[in-house]
């Protein structure tokens, strides 16, 4: 072959490569501009009826409407959320498999010694959906008719106090663990398997110390079938607006609630973010959606996907260290 023929030929395969990277280029926001063409599914990776269920199908329902395509909620229980976040992390970055998760997706990594993903490496947030407080309660036996006669009568105890908050790993279990260090006092955790196993002993008195979702506590407060002692988030909380929030009552800076937000696979196109995060954040200003989200004790929220990547780093870290000096670890 001559060194003339051989240019020619690889001025072809040059010429043909780069009409070959044009049109994939070009065929992203194609695809962008189409989206979406096609139902999404929105995993969970709690069973049907839990919170973090209820935030991705009212979201999945209203961004259906908007976007004129089926969203399907596909609940994945299982392993403190790691079987759902797998599943979305190994999926193709198109849009189309998208997560719902709570606070679990930021306590994960440090609960279990490994983990198939790297929830900061593997998975890009979409858009933020709402906090959810939770509150610190104790039976009426429990001679403690505030949070600072709380912390005393935990003090004089040798042997501490039990409480409950729900599933092992959950931010209600971690927040104890964060209240434990933040005061000194002496706070062992019961594990239970959910809100609805940890209710019926709180009632009845058999463990008299329990942190959980303000809305499943709030009829038992406003009964006096328990006494609520403060509520876990910065500011008050508008179901339970009478408690002082756990740091306004004597523990300065405390602060811990369930963060629920919309994740979708690395490398998934910043069109298609955009495109997802200006919906939602449209319809959580709509005055019935935000009405819904209430009626579940979430505060609705809202920001761009960079500042919920940042709430959510910190959230890990935060959660890191009070689970490493712990020594809290899952199997």
């Amino acid at each position: 072959m001559t060194p003339r023929r051989l240019a020619r030929i690889l001025r072809h395969a040059t010429a043909g490569l780069g009409l070959a990277i044009a049109a994939g280029l070009v065929a992203l926001p194609a695809a962008a501009q189409d989206y979406p063409s096609r139902p999404i599914r929105m995993v969970c990776g709690v069973p049907p009826g839990g919170t973090t269920d209820v935030m991705a199908r009212l979201v999945g329902a209203r961004l259906g409407e908007r976007f004129g395509r089926q969203v399907v909620v596909d609940n994945r229980p299982g392993a403190s959320g790691i079987i759902a976040i797998q599943l979305v992390a190994g999926s193709q970055p198109d849009g189309y498999t998208l997560l719902m998760s709570g606070s679990s997706i930021t306590a994960v990594g440090s609960l279990y010694s490994k983990v198939p993903f790297d929830v900061a490496r593997d998975l890009v947030p979409v858009a933020f959906v709402a906090t959810t407080p939770f509150v610190l309660v104790v039976h009426p036996s429990l001679p403690a008719g505030s949070l600072r006669d709380f912390i005393a009568h935990v003090k004089a105890q040798a042997a501490g106090v039990h409480y409950a908050g729900s599933t092992p790993g959950t931010v209600q279990h971690l927040s104890g663990e964060l209240l434990k260090r933040m005061t000194g006092i002496n706070l062992s955790y019961v594990p239970y398997k959910g809100t609805g196993a940890v209710l019926p002993d709180l009632l009845a008195g058999r463990i008299q110390v329990g942190i959980e979702n303000v809305v499943t506590m709030r009829p038992h407060v406003s009964s006096g079938a328990l006494r609520g002692l403060g509520v876990t988030s910065a500011t008050r909380s508008a179901v339970l607006p009478d408690l002082p929030t756990i740091a306004e009552a004597g523990v300065p800076g405390f602060q811990s609630v369930g963060r629920f937000a919309l994740f979708a696979p690395a490398k998934t196109p910043r069109a298609i973010v955009g495109t997802l995060n200006k919906e939602i954040a449209g319809f959580m200003k709509e005055p019935e959606f935000r009405n819904r989200l209430t009626a579940q004790g979430a505060e609705p929220g809202a920001g761009a996907p960079e500042e919920i990547r940042k709430q959510f780093e910190d959230e890990i870290a935060k959660w890191a260290k009070v689970i490493r000096e712990a020594g809290i670890k899952l199997q």
